[in-house]
């Protein structure tokens, strides 16, 4: 840290007191001191610290209790708890709790400078870390589409591209890529931003259910009809339809939302009457809906008809460097909503993250997440809070390469992964490779150009 680094001790034994006083100040702390809890806090609130030293025992509360108040701040200072032998299960319940470490009495200037210098550094990474996660998530995310892999990048201009556009729109991907986030993305931007944005999942609803789901029902159109009900195409009249999985829809509900779109005018179940209906349509599917037209089970018409502008996701086993960036968005979306004091990802459990498949995309790591920080009995996830389909990769032996992948595709894939690992830190990235940074700088610039790039400045 470059400016004063600032303490405060809470303690009412007075020569505790003094002994780490007088220790901090000669190692360049600025320090305040408190005797109970109520004062710790009241000084906390008139000017923040960075370290926080507490006794376990105080006279007006637990250093439990005062723990729990100091990480209900919003910038809340790292706590270090002193401790003697016989009250130490309540240290390692801190720990758990939030607490950065604790230290046993009897105290000694040695102990406390080791322990304080490891813990002003552990600060001077978190804040690193905290900052490079705030300029990813302000570069690299796209209103809730996440990415900086050059696949997402493309995403990301493609939609921007589409701005004040009305065209229909495909949008491709498998399942859990985050077809909708990406439908929401372009009616965010479009001339119907204002309007409503209406979503139906296709898949497995019967036919029956679906056209009256699509284009409603009027009162007695069949057994249990008791009352009319509009469908999603009046529901998003003037806004935008999102339909998903479009590819499981029967033949002969393709003719019907082929004329729909193709004349703006619906007809509710049961009734003879059309309906005028102004959207904007979006399609999506995790098939290969070309495909699906050559088989006879989805109409060339239909396909032309909502395939004017295409927008194909990729699978996040296809930009692995996005995993760090999206596992710690994830991180804190969830130790917030849960009220866990987890903020970081361990290295092993982020090597696992790294190398894991993840046939479910997004929404399983998204899912993987949420278990970890349930679990997670510290402030960190680590690889034994881990789903065993993901753990499950520490019990195989060597590494997991594809069959007749050349050396260039295996170097690329070191680098980017390594990379990612550092969270875009080159110089860590390239001493974690054995590189030198002109070198990895060198490379970096040929996998996004495709040819041979200009050395960095020296």
């Amino acid at each position: 840290m470059t400016q004063e680094r600032r303490a405060l001790v809470v303690d009412s034994d007075l020569d505790s007191r003094d002994l780490i006083r007088e220790t901090l100040v000669a190692d360049g702390f600025a320090v305040r001191a408190a005797e109970g809890g109520e004062a710790a806090m009241a000084s906390l609130q008139g000017e923040p610290v960075d370290l926080v030293f507490t006794a376990s025992s105080l006279p007006d509360m637990t250093g439990l209790a005062l723990l729990e108040a100091i990480r209900g701040l919003a910038d809340p200072p790292e706590v270090i708890f002193i401790t003697a032998y016989e009250t130490i299960d309540a240290a390692v319940k801190a720990v758990k709790r939030g607490a950065l470490c604790y230290i046993t009495r009897p105290l000694t200037p040695d102990r406390l400078l080791h322990l304080t210098r490891k813990a002003v550094e552990e600060i001077r990474l978190r804040r690193e870390n905290e900052a490079l996660r705030r300029e990813l998530d302000r570069r690299y995310t796209y209103k809730d589409l996440i990415g900086k892999s050059p696949r997402m990048q493309e995403v990301f201009q493609l939609i921007e591209n589409l701005t004040g556009t009305e065209s229909n729109v495909l949008i491709m991907g498998k399942s859990g890529t985050g077809k909708e986030l990406a439908a929401r993305a372009i009616h965010a931007q479009s001339p119907r931003k204002d309007r409503r944005f209406v979503a139906l999942n296709c898949g497995g609803l019967t036919e029956t259910l679906l056209e009256s789901e699509l284009f409603g029902h009027i009162k007695g159109a069949f057994t249990g009809a008791i009352s009319s009900k509009p469908g999603v195409f009046q529901e998003a009249d003037g806004g935008t339809l999102f339909l998903d999985e479009i590819a499981n829809m029967p033949l002969s509900m393709q003719v019907k939302l082929l004329r729909t779109i193709q004349e703006g005018e619906i007809k509710q179940v049961g009734s003879n009457q059309t309906v005028k209906v102004d959207v904007r349509f979006i399609a999506a599917t995790n098939r290969d809906l070309l495909q699906a037209v050559q088989e006879g089970v989805f109409r060339e018409d239909l396909y032309y008809r909502v395939n004017v502008i295409t927008i194909a996701l990729p699978d996040l086993a296809e930009r692995t460097e996005d995993i760090p960036l999206l596992a710690n968005h994830f991180l804190e979306w969830f130790a917030k909503k849960l009220r866990k004091p987890v903020d970081r990802i361990a290295e092993d459990a982020m090597g696992l993250l790294m190398d894991y498949a993840w046939p479910g995309n997004v929404r399983e790591l998204e899912n993987c997440i949420e278990r970890a920080v349930v679990l997670a009995k510290g402030s960190s996830i680590t690889a034994g809070e881990l789903p065993p389909s993901v753990r499950a990769l520490q019990q195989r032996e060597g590494l997991r390469l594809p069959i007749g992948i050349t050396l260039e595709e295996l170097e690329r894939e070191a680098i980017l992964r390594t990379l990612a690992h550092c969270n875009g830190n080159r110089a860590a990235a390239a001493k974690m490779l054995g590189l030198a940074e002109r070198t990895l700088y060198r490379k970096l610039r040929l996998y996004s150009t495709g040819r041979a790039a200009p050395a960095p400045p020296a």
